[in-house]
């Protein structure tokens, strides 16, 4: 464990549950919410190399929302790009922002951060409740994530 995580700390939900119910709602736009895909430039890295395309093929940059650089392209219907029949195409490396929903990580400053989630996905519940551990993971991941980038 690096430094830089052991300094980080977090919050998380207590009484959350979470079960995906693979409806692809969080891969695209909805009547309600235009999606912004945000991805760290090592998603971007993996993308690329995993699908063998340049990262303009897809992904913007984008300036203001630091740690993340990019946007993920949608198509016109504004679903992600690699959405097919309903399921991710690039599952194995999609980006941090995908492996977290329904959670994001809230930056509370002094290397502080809370989780929150949406109540918009099908999939969140009450019962039974998501351990410390389960937070412990995504942490880890968004943390090496920063620290790779």
């Amino acid at each position: 464990m690096s430094a830089i995580h052991r300094r980080m700390r977090f919050e998380y939900p207590k009484r959350v549950s979470f079960e995906c119910r693979r409806c692809a709602l969080c891969c695209g736009d909805t009547p309600q919410r235009m999606r912004h895909i945000l991805l760290l430039p090592i998603d971007v890295k993996r993308v690329s190399a995993n699908q063998l395309i340049a990262r303009e093929a897809f992904a913007t940059e984008l300036v203001g929302f630091e740690p993340y650089g990019f946007q993920m392209k949608k198509t016109v219907e504004g679903r992600c790009i690699f959405l097919r029949d309903n399921e991710c195409s690039i599952y194995d490396v999609r980006p941090l922002i995908c492996r977290f929903y329904p959670f994001y990580l809230q930056d509370q400053g002094n290397d502080r951060y809370t989780f929150k989630y949406t109540t918009e996905c099908p999939g969140i519940g009450q019962e039974p409740s998501l351990k410390r551990r389960f937070f412990n993971a995504l942490f880890a991941e968004f943390t090496v994530s920063l620290l790779t980038g």
